[in-house]
């Protein structure tokens, strides 16, 4: 499948950001960065033999990829309770119940399957095999008798205070990753360059950010700037969780240091491509592509 979509959304976000007007209220405050899957499934990471993926489509559609199964259950209530209590140990992942009597659709989904997204799906495979559970065709009928919900857990919303932070994906890296990211573009006179990229470094550790590198421009005694911010694979006892807030504040504090400005100086001749310079980096393979 071709990234034109992504691409697409990409831009929409640089249209939004680049104009300090402009609201970023759907950037939460507090986010989840790092290497995901939407648009295919992550190939030789994962095998089901329950769960089907069904991809996310973006653009207009808008509609969530997810993790689905379909399967009948010898006793429903044990079945449940059991469930319940691996769902617990996922508190940031939605799960979605359809229910008939004995048989039911089990389904995981939301904008960005992290890997703790795949990892819950394969402690409920384990279970479903402990449990006997038979796998339904999917084009059997199916009426649905009850629901339930299990929401993501999230922080009390806040407003997003930062408007030079811009909010990006990716195209498709190994295993069909991708990674959702922080960018900020701005300039400052080429002296202050790197003290300048040591101290965004500090913010990086200081913020639970793992992964920084940056692309630039120098031209005369002027630099553009176009910093990328995110984090590697998500994992269930290891998710990183990003204050957006309290990291641009830490960003927007560095103007009392340095003579910096957001955005970029100059035309498009001067738009910063050369790079990535890396900084921080894990998980290199999911968020590079060197062969560019």
């Amino acid at each position: 499948m071709s990234t034109n979509l992504r691409v697409l959304k990409v831009l929409e976000c640089e249209i939004l950001f680049n104009f300090d007007q402009y609201s970023i209220l759907f950037i939460h405050p507090a986010m989840i960065l790092g290497v995901y899957w939407y648009f295919k499934f992550p190939e030789n990471l994962y095998h089901f033999k329950f769960f089907r993926f069904f991809q996310g489509y973006g653009g207009h559609s808008d509609n969530l990829a997810e993790l689905k199964a379909k399967v009948q259950v010898n006793t429903i209530d044990s079945f449940l309770n059991k469930l319940e209590k691996i769902k617990a140990q996922f508190p940031h992942t939605y799960l979605y119940l359809s229910i008939n009597e004995k048989q039911l659709i089990i389904t995981i989904g939301d904008y960005y399957l992290f890997d703790y997204y795949f990892q819950l799906a394969a402690e409920i495979e384990d279970l479903l095999i402990e449990e006997n559970a038979i796998l339904l065709e999917e084009r059997m009928s199916f009426e649905i008798l009850s629901q339930k919900i299990y929401n993501a857990e999230r922080k009390k919303p806040e407003n997003t205070e930062h408007r030079f932070i811009q909010l990006t994906g990716s195209d498709f890296m190994l295993n069909n990753a991708e990674h959702l990211s922080i960018r900020i573009d701005c300039n400052l006179p080429v002296v202050h360059k790197r003290n300048f990229i040591n101290d965004i470094t500090l913010i990086c550790r200081e913020e639970n950010i793992s992964i920084f590198y940056y692309q630039d421009y120098d031209f005369k005694d002027q630099c553009n700037l176009m910093l990328f911010f995110t984090n590697g694979r998500q994992y269930k006892d290891d998710i990183q969780l990003v204050l957006i807030n309290s990291f641009g504040s830490k960003i927007r504090h560095l103007a009392q240091k340095y003579p910096f400005h957001f955005g970029h100086f100059g035309g498009m001749k001067y738009y910063p491509l050369n790079g990535p310079h890396v900084e921080l980096m894990t998980d290199e393979s999911y968020i590079l592509n060197r062969n560019k």
